[in-house]
């Protein structure tokens, strides 16, 4: 896929994980979340932290001090869109094709390329996306485009007993048989499409 689409991609991912959260109130933030590790309060630390990881990779920062988690202040949602500036803007370089991005969390061995890096990113947040809005109790929708692509990249993450590592990005998939679109994507990586049923 040409890099300009799926940058656009992620992006509308990313947009839609920022506007679900308008009218967060703070009791909100104790809320349990897919991600069963952590309330959304430590969801959105966790992506925040993510999105100014991705940032910094961007610039070819690959310091693993950008990826410990942030506090996110007296101001979570503030905190979040500043982060969520930061790494659509560094998205947005005009030369971004070209460049190589050290991500420590995925490896210290080697760097990816853009199109890898964003389509990690891209996938990530679909998938917070949707936690964020099955937490909150909201609807969430994509276009089909950006579920066909969003798939594609879940389809290829490798499961397994690597995802029941400590810090595995993906918890191990759960029955994705006969289901489509948001629903087969968040189970191959991980979430019950049911939850929290």
């Amino acid at each position: 896929m040409p890099i300009n689409e799926l940058r656009i991609f992620d992006a509308l991912a990313t947009r839609v994980s920022l506007e679900l959260l308008a009218d967060l109130k703070p009791a909100d933030l104790a809320k349990p979340t897919p991600c069963e590790a952590w309330t959304l309060h430590g969801l959105l630390a966790h992506m925040t932290t993510q999105h100014l990881g991705f940032a910094a990779a961007a610039a070819g920062d690959g310091d693993p001090a950008h990826w410990k988690l942030v506090p996110l202040g007296d101001d979570p949602v503030a905190t979040y869109r500043e982060s969520v500036n930061r790494v659509l803007n560094a998205f947005a370089a005009n030369d971004l094709a070209d460049r190589k991005f050290p991500l420590p969390e995925f490896s210290t061995e080697v760097t990816f390329t853009a199109e890898q890096a964003l389509s990690f990113h891209f996938v990530d947040y679909v998938v917070h996306a949707w936690d964020v809005a099955r937490t909150l109790g909201l609807p969430i929708r994509f276009q089909k485009e950006v579920l066909d692509r969003a798939l594609r990249v879940a389809e290829i993450v490798p499961d397994g007993q690597s995802r029941l590592e400590p810090g595995a990005a993906f918890g191990p998939a759960v029955k994705a048989d006969g289901l489509s679109g948001l629903d087969r994507i968040v189970a191959l990586l991980g979430r019950s499409p049911a939850w929290p049923n």
